[in-house]
């Protein structure tokens, strides 16, 4: 385990931990930041500000939506502020990335964004999102603060987009793209899973177009969060298949910048024969070449709640702690639940070999909207 200088000690609340919690060991304090059992310190935090979202992806979402949080369950404007506030003066956060659900569905993200950056200003954060409805906020995110912006684009063919996510918007998102790089929402990266007879065939394609553009591509493995419980291996498209697809007409050799933590997998990216760097792909293989041993990441839900892994069947609430008061004490409870919850983090998700006989990993009830990405 990594050795921590551990620093003055704060007071522990004597009762027993909360559900999904584990004690913390004598003299942890505030300084050891989101440690866990096995040395990881979690520095990237992933704040999803809604569970709505206006696509009904197929590896996401059911055909009909889901149960909506109501409005008084969901972090306000000034809890998110508060919250990530704790996660940087106190616990060692240094990214924030904003998530959903789908974060442009909340009508104050601006005045959200516009309150973290006075708070922080050097902080840097990022926003994950679909791209529909883009084309009109990404100048006012960008002047009120954000740093830059993930998009999800499976596709470029309307048809396929259509399949993949119930709802004809590919050109609401096209848009989006634009816009946000207009707004200098750099370097803009493009989120994709690929779907087996869908549109894995036009895995190269989409990288040629983002390259075209400057954008970095990074395909994602189809990871069992879609609320309809579909998932199979067998039905995804493994990173080791993303590769193959790609060499139809480039050529991919290793980023030589080290990872550092960064769940994709960097690939430098030549046409086929040639010497010259076009760009770079990432591949995120959460299910088949996970990199549990390095991560760095603390996802909090919209309704308040720690999730110290994507793919965790427990939640620690803060929730409730911050509604409870608003004194440096109550900052400090608030505080050590959240370390408590990190430091109960598991090693690994046991996600890859899913399908392999093994059954030490079940899915979430909870998909990936109502999670965060």
């Amino acid at each position: 385990m990594t050795t921590v200088q551990l620093g003055m000690p704060v007071s522990v609340p004597a009762a027993a931990p909360a559900a999904g919690t584990a004690l913390l060991p004598a003299g942890h304090s505030l300084q050891a930041g989101l440690l866990d059992r096995f040395g990881r310190r979690a520095t990237d935090m992933r704040l999803s500000v809604t569970d709505k979202c206006n696509l009904r992806c197929t590896y996401c979402m059911p055909e009909n939506g889901l149960d909506w949080l109501k409005k008084d369950k969901v972090l306000t404007s000034a809890e998110i502020i508060r919250l990530v506030g704790l996660g940087v003066d106190r616990l060692g956060v240094r990214e924030l990335r904003l998530t959903g659900g789908e974060p442009l569905v909340r009508l104050d993200l601006a005045d959200i964004v516009a309150g973290l950056r006075a708070a922080h200003p050097q902080l840097p954060i990022s926003l994950t999102t679909n791209g529909v409805g883009l084309a009109k906020r990404a100048q006012s995110l960008a002047d009120a603060g954000l740093t830059r912006i993930n998009i999800s684009l499976d596709t470029l063919h309307p048809g396929a987009f259509a399949e993949l996510t119930r709802r004809p918007f590919l050109d609401q998102v096209l848009a989006g793209i634009e816009a946000a790089d207009a707004a200098g929402l750099g370097p803009i990266k493009i989120n994709a899973v690929l779907m087996r007879g869908i549109n894995d065939t036009g895995a190269a394609e989409l990288l040629a177009w983002c390259l075209e553009r400057g954008y970095e591509l990074r395909f994602i493995e189809q990871m069992p969060l879609d609320a309809d419980h579909g998932w199979t291996r067998d039905g995804m498209v493994t990173a080791a298949e993303i590769r193959g697809l790609l060499s139809t007409g480039f050529d991919l050799s290793p980023d030589p910048r080290e990872r550092d933590g960064a769940p994709a997998e960097r690939f430098e990216v030549r046409r086929q024969g040639t010497a010259a760097v076009l760009g770079t792909v990432g591949i995120i293989a959460s299910v088949t070449e996970p990199f549990c041993a390095d991560c760095r990441r603390t996802r909090v839900t919209a309704e308040g709640k720690v999730m110290s892994c994507l793919f965790s069947r427990t939640e620690v609430d803060l929730l409730g702690l911050l509604r409870a008061g608003d004194t440096a004490a109550d900052d400090d409870a608030v505080a050590v639940r959240w370390q408590e919850a990190m430091w109960a983090k598991p090693r690994a998700h046991g996600m890859d070999h899913v399908g392999l006989g093994a059954a030490d990993f079940v899915q979430p009830d909870r998909s990936m909207s109502a999670i965060g990405g």
